[in-house]
């Protein structure tokens, strides 16, 4: 199917303005040079729609948006302990049968449950919640540590913030990585974070000279994909032995360092296969794979694709 084009946020009474703002920023414009979506935010009551801080916001669109929209979005509220109303919960279910994508982020998440569309699936929710998501929905395979979960037209994500990551995760699986980077770029946000990293991390900001030390080592990194990076040399530059490290950087980012590595070079290869005719053999060079047949294994373990099926889909290279 072609990638999302039009877009459609769910917003009850009592909706959360961070998930509002969430979606209005990363789906609003962002200049001539980016797609362009055509957006909305719709309720089964158009008027007046009360906030979660208590200040309302005029919605004109009612649930019809969501039978048009290419991607529908159920935004969290404040009274997910109840479900929707049956209206509500047959129009995503509608959505989801005729093709939507459809996604919810922190407390949303209920709603797509309620709705019957993560059956037999796995999803994710604000950890504080997870636990009542699964006694709710045992049919429902809750993993309360993931950032987000794609299983394809079914994606959820954990909660407050997260609502950037998976919207960029969308963007960037519909749209590509330069397109995901540059609206990130734009919104001032990480380019990308993996759904399988932790949803909160016990030091996430630099507590001491050691989280400094190794700030800096990430930042080398990132500057320098096109060599090997053994733990061990990034280790030595943080001043640190290999298991000191290791479970600083776990601490600090959420994942492995093997795992950070591989997302950061194989996101390296998305924006260079879409905006460049480099050929695969020297992109993987720079990446820091040894040959193109590696950075292939790699590339379809992560897109399902190999590279050149990749860079036909979504090049934006003259």
């Amino acid at each position: 199917m072609p990638p999302f084009t039009s877009v459609a946020a769910y917003t009850p009474h009592g909706v959360g303005m961070l998930a509002v703002g969430i979606v209005t920023e990363v789906f609003g414009p962002h200049g001539a040079t980016l797609p362009g979506f055509d957006f909305a935010l719709c309720t089964d009551r158009p008027g007046q729609v009360p906030t979660d801080l208590g200040v309302p916001l005029t919605i004109t669109h009612d649930l019809d948006r969501l039978a048009s929209a290419d991607l529908v979005i159920a935004l969290p509220w404040a009274d997910f302990r109840t479900p929707p109303a049956p209206a509500v919960l047959d129009a995503l279910s509608a959505a989801h049968e005729r093709g939507s994508l459809v996604a919810a982020h922190c407390v949303g998440v209920f709603a797509l449950a309620a709705a019957g569309l993560l059956d037999g699936r796995r999803a994710t929710t604000h950890w504080r919640f997870a636990r009542l998501l699964a006694d709710r929905h045992p049919e429902v395979t809750v993993e309360p540590d993931a950032l987000y979960i794609d299983e394809g037209r079914v994606t959820t994500g954990a909660g407050a913030a997260a609502g950037f990551d998976l919207c960029l995760h969308l963007l960037r699986r519909e749209h590509g990585a330069a397109t995901a980077n540059a609206v990130a770029r734009d919104l001032v946000l990480p380019a990308h974070r993996d759904g399988g990293q932790a949803q909160y991390l016990a030091a996430p900001a630099p507590e001491s000279a050691g989280d400094e030390r190794l700030a800096g080592v990430l930042a080398w990194a990132r500057e320098n994909l096109h060599q090997p990076l053994p733990v061990a040399e990034l280790a030595r530059r943080a001043l640190m032995s290999k298991r000191s490290f290791a479970r600083r950087f776990t601490a600090a980012t959420g994942t492995t360092p093997h795992a950070w590595l591989r997302n950061l070079r194989l996101s390296a290869a998305e924006e260079l296969l879409e905006t460049t005719d480099l050929p695969v053999e020297e992109i993987a060079r720079r990446v820091g794979y040894g040959s193109a047949a590696v950075l292939r294994e790699q590339f379809v373990r992560r897109r399902g694709v190999p590279p050149r099926s990749y860079r036909r889909t979504f090049t934006t290279a003259p």
